[in-house]
């Protein structure tokens, strides 16, 4: 933590905003680190805000309810903690949720498996070698290559093949907040930068779909998802991101720019089909969040999603997150806080479901 006491590691001003939240809405709530979390004791070392709003620590009483907010896939991978997440899972006095990071490789598996999703993934492989990669770019002349276990547009590449340049194939490469072009006159002279940049981390390769856009830059949703105080998934809040001039994402840290997304939306398709399409993506976001957690076989309290509106008004998935980002649209950020408390509520009247 950079300007805190250093008890706990993750983001602390989020930390402080649930807890600032739970306490006016009358619960009592800490922030605990795995290693104090034990299970067994009368009481448990966790970190509070006081009357000063300054951390303080205290002990109280072992939690009903654990909301998990392990700040990375690193940490999450470490022995001691998977341990610590697997004695949670299996304790009868605790309500555990949202106990791991999605995969992307898995999620778009998951929603194949179930007749109301499988049409809304883009196609996608797993990045083997550069013939498969050839294949694919025959049917798809834009390809997408995104780490299985990445966040916030890292490691993102596209590659294309336009046959009537005189070197047809192009992989971009994103950088922070701009992008390299790389040519080549066939498929085995990008491979190489492209083995460089993935390294060893394993890559999906997907199906590039021509997003709707405004001003040439196109445009996708973020919908932030979480249960109500009925245990049902609702929406929170969606959002639009649209993607930097340089960039190949929409991610707000690439470059990409926070918008409105009934602006958006009524700017390509007008007034009358954008708030059809906007609630076709609501019922659509709900529809993938249950087969998510169904497939996932864990309790989900939240997660945020990437959907894009293509051109002729057609939804497709790109993402999921577990552990979704701050909204920065105030509504959206309130009423997220809030109902963290509502389901927390909901699992805590509803010990044996």
């Amino acid at each position: 933590m950079s300007n805190g006491p250093g008890f706990f590691r993750g983001n602390e001003s989020n930390f402080g905003d649930i807890v600032r939240t739970g306490q006016e809405m009358g619960f009592p709530v800490y922030v605990v680190t795995i290693k104090d979390l034990k299970l067994s004791g009368e009481k448990v070392k966790g970190y509070t805000l006081n009357a000063d709003e300054e951390w303080e620590q205290q002990h109280f009483p072992p939690p009903q309810v654990i909301y998990n907010r392990i700040p990375s896939r690193e940490d999450e991978l470490r022995p001691a903690v998977r341990r610590k997440i697997n004695e949670c899972l299996v304790n009868p006095d605790i309500r555990f949720y949202n106990p791991y990071f999605f995969n992307k490789w898995h999620l778009f598996e998951w929603l194949k498996q179930s007749k109301s999703t499988v049409h809304l993934v883009p196609k996608t492989r797993r990045l083997r070698g550069e013939a498969s990669l050839q294949k694919m770019l025959e049917r798809y002349p834009c390809l997408y290559l995104k780490p299985e276990s990445g966040k916030a547009g890292k490691g993102i590449m596209m590659l294309k093949y336009q046959e009537d340049k005189l070197l047809p194939y192009r992989l971009k490469v994103q950088h922070h907040k701009n992008s390299t072009t790389y040519k080549g006159a066939n498929i085995q002279r990008l491979w190489a930068r492209i083995k460089s940049e993935t390294g060893a981390s394993p890559y999906i390769v997907q199906q590039g779909i021509e997003l709707a856009s405004v001003d040439n830059r196109p445009f996708d949703l973020r919908i932030l998802l979480q249960k109500t105080k009925r245990g049902q998934w609702g929406v929170t809040g969606v959002g639009a991101r649209m993607a930097g001039s340089k960039s190949i994402t929409t991610h707000v840290p690439r470059g990409g720019s926070i918008e409105d997304p009934n602006k958006m939306l009524t700017a390509v398709f007008g007034s009358e089909m954008a708030p059809r399409i906007m609630n076709c993506v609501k019922t659509t976001a709900i529809v993938i969040a249950r087969q998510i957690e169904k497939a996932s076989g864990y309790i989900h309290g939240e997660m945020s999603m990437d959907l894009g509106v293509d051109a002729a008004g057609s939804i497709w998935f790109f993402e999921a997150n577990a552990k979704p980002m701050k909204f920065d649209e105030p509504h959206i950020r309130q009423r997220s806080l809030e109902r963290i408390f509502h389901y927390s509520q909901y699992l805590a009247d509803h010990p044996t479901l």
